[in-house]
């Protein structure tokens, strides 16, 4: 058993190590795909490969919703971003019968970036006219499925529909000719992913695939989307010491991610939680341009839940999330 825990902890130093060290900037759209609203996740820095978290898991690790332990599960959660944009996001899992037949879920989440004055080209002093105030909005809609193969091994996947809309272009055609053009794409991603408990005590280890698609374009441009690869490790640390089981625990979880437009990170959270009942996050996030540190806390009771998480963003404004959920 250690030599296999060796194993995955080499994997994770191997992925995380500087193999793309130069910039990956600006090659992918859709990035809002790489944002996530739930408030459990942002608090322990989105190392959530390896956490088990019902319907919610569908925005991470399509696996982590197989051993869902109730009927059914909602999550519904805000996230106000940076620059004014607001994060939305909505799951739903149900698993029926005993789970003989796996858990489906579904996901919806909606971007509203605000309203922005559009612009063109004009022979005038400024070189340029405004046009109509416009509103860029984004959504995505996933259909889910994951299953406990095994007590130890579990897979999961999603397809989503993604759509971004960026408003009108007014585009001279000829000579005093003007035509508009609608800045619309769509694209079909896929996320999967796979759990497994060790059996070395709460240790688990996972791995995921995210925003797998073909590229899409506006005009003339091709780009893809935000792919991200993840492996990752969780351990509820406090099962290494003589403590009564439901009276307090220690999530702590790493993962190591590399994505197509930046370069390789390490994310690790620690969550501690007392009877069951309360608990107090952290992340961390490195490297990273403006996001590091993460915090948050959660109070759950009675199949319901509420979480918080704050994220000092340098320059920009402090992101704050909020979770509710509910299952039975």
């Amino acid at each position: 058993m250690k030599r296999k825990i060796i194993i995955l902890l080499s994997m994770l130093l191997i992925l995380s190590s500087p193999l793309f060290p130069q910039k990956k900037l600006g090659q992918t759209g859709f990035k809002f795909l790489s944002v996530g609203s739930d408030a459990l996740g942002g608090a322990l820095g989105d190392a959530m490969t390896t956490v088990e978290m019902g319907s919610s898991s569908l925005f991470f690790n399509p696996a982590g919703m197989a051993r869902l332990n109730t009927r059914f599960d909602i999550t519904a959660s805000q996230n106000s971003w940076i620059a004014d944009i607001n994060h939305n996001s909505f799951s739903f899992a149900f698993k029926p019968g005993t789970g003989q037949f796996g858990v489906f879920g579904v996901t919806f989440m909606s971007v509203d970036y605000g309203k922005v004055q559009g612009t063109m080209v004009w022979g005038n002093e400024q070189g340029f006219i405004d046009t109509e105030v416009f509103t860029p909005t984004a959504l995505a809609v996933g259909f889910g499925y994951a299953k406990a193969l095994s007590d130890k091994f579990a897979v999961g996947g999603q397809v989503r529909v993604t759509e971004q809309e960026l408003g009108k272009s007014i585009i001279p055609v000829g000579e005093g000719e003007l035509e508009n053009r609608q800045n619309l794409a769509v694209a079909t991603a896929i996320d999967f992913g796979t759990q497994f408990r060790t059996g070395y005590k709460s240790l688990i280890f996972g791995m995921s695939v995210r925003n797998f698609s073909n590229e899409i374009k506006y005009e003339r441009e091709s780009f893809q989307l935000p792919l991200i690869f993840r492996i990752g490790l969780s351990m509820n640390v406090l099962d290494l010491l003589d403590i009564k089981p439901g009276l307090m625990s220690c999530l702590a979880t790493i993962d190591a991610v590399h994505s197509r437009d930046y370069p390789e990170q390490i994310k690790v959270g620690l969550e501690y939680k007392l009877l069951d009942m309360f608990s107090l996050r952290t992340g961390f996030i490195s490297p990273s341009d403006e996001q590091n540190w993460a915090y948050g806390f959660g109070i759950q009771k009675f199949g319901a839940a509420i979480d918080y998480a704050y994220t000092p963003y340098g320059i920009f404004d402090n992101v704050q999330r909020i979770t509710f959920r509910f299952a039975l």
